[in-house]
């Protein structure tokens, strides 16, 4: 398959944000992407059609019960049995931000035994409590499972930036530790916040900026084909987007955002046997 032939929908509502600069991302690597609103995508049961799928940030109706949780049952209830063959037949999907909280309050994620019908975790109110805009580290912590970052070295530190008020990653108290060892075990964490030198954040903000559990930032399914996280690769996808780019000059053409658009481009190229 030629990068001209994979395409990429980037599902939108009202409140989402980012859907444009997503599809620019994918489009500077030689791909198709195109938004599709919703209710677009309902009436058409298109998704098949399209090689990967990315639910992107913003403020989903307005995240009006909790954040996600509107479109997440708006999901399972007309694209349910679609976006299960989808996901099970190994296609990438990926949440970034009101996406991440999409596909968690929707039982894709952390996806220990499929789909669940109720969440298994959750994205809590930030601690200290408040929406935050900012820059962050995170840590690429998988061992390979993940496609979004089969580009990305090894305990390589990123830079990304975050903006939301509820992306504590959490589960209930006395489910933490199996929690986090089912993670392992499955290699399903895929980031965690850290300080620029790539200690881990232990909760302490600005480091962590809303406190999540094990300072997660991003995990994955258990197949690896379904990406969640909170930071923004696409707001850190050219060079010119990081916040000291004048300092930097021409010294480099692109933040650390393109490697997780360019791992699933490898990934759809290299499943369909064409390098």
């Amino acid at each position: 398959m030629k990068r001209s032939e994979i395409r990429v929908c980037v599902l939108r509502v009202g409140g989402t944000n980012c859907d444009a600069e997503t599809c620019r991302a994918f489009t500077d690597l030689g791909v198709k992407a195109e938004t599709v609103h919703m209710n677009d995508m309902v009436e058409s049961r298109n998704l098949p059609s399209y090689s990967a799928l990315v639910v992107p940030g913003g403020f989903s109706y307005g995240d009006y019960v909790r954040a996600g949780a509107i479109w997440a049952k708006e999901i399972s209830a007309k694209l349910g049995p679609e976006l299960k063959e989808y996901a099970e037949g190994g296609k990438p999907i990926l949440g970034i931000c009101n996406g991440f909280q999409v596909l968690v309050e929707a039982g894709l994620l952390p996806g220990f035994t499929g789909i669940s019908e109720q969440p298994e975790s959750a994205l809590g109110t930030n601690v200290p409590i408040g929406y935050y805009c900012g820059w962050v580290y995170v840590r690429h912590t998988s061992q390979g499972n993940c496609i979004f970052a089969k580009s990305i070295p090894m305990q390589k530190v990123l830079r990304m930036p975050v903006a939301h008020a509820e992306g504590r990653f959490m589960v209930t108290k006395e489910n933490e530790s199996s929690f986090l060892q089912v993670l392992h075990d499955n290699d399903q964490l895929v980031f965690r916040y850290c300080n620029e030198d790539g200690n881990p954040a232990n909760g302490r903000h600005p480091a962590s900026p809303n406190g999540a559990f094990h300072d997660i930032a991003g995990i994955c399914n258990p197949a690896g084909n379904v990406l969640g996280l909170m930071p923004h690769p696409e707001r850190a996808y050219y060079s010119w987007q990081l916040p000291d780019w004048t300092r930097l000059g021409n010294a480099m053409d692109y933040g650390d955002g393109r490697l997780l658009f360019e791992s699933v481009v490898r990934h759809l190229k290299e499943k369909n046997g064409r390098l």
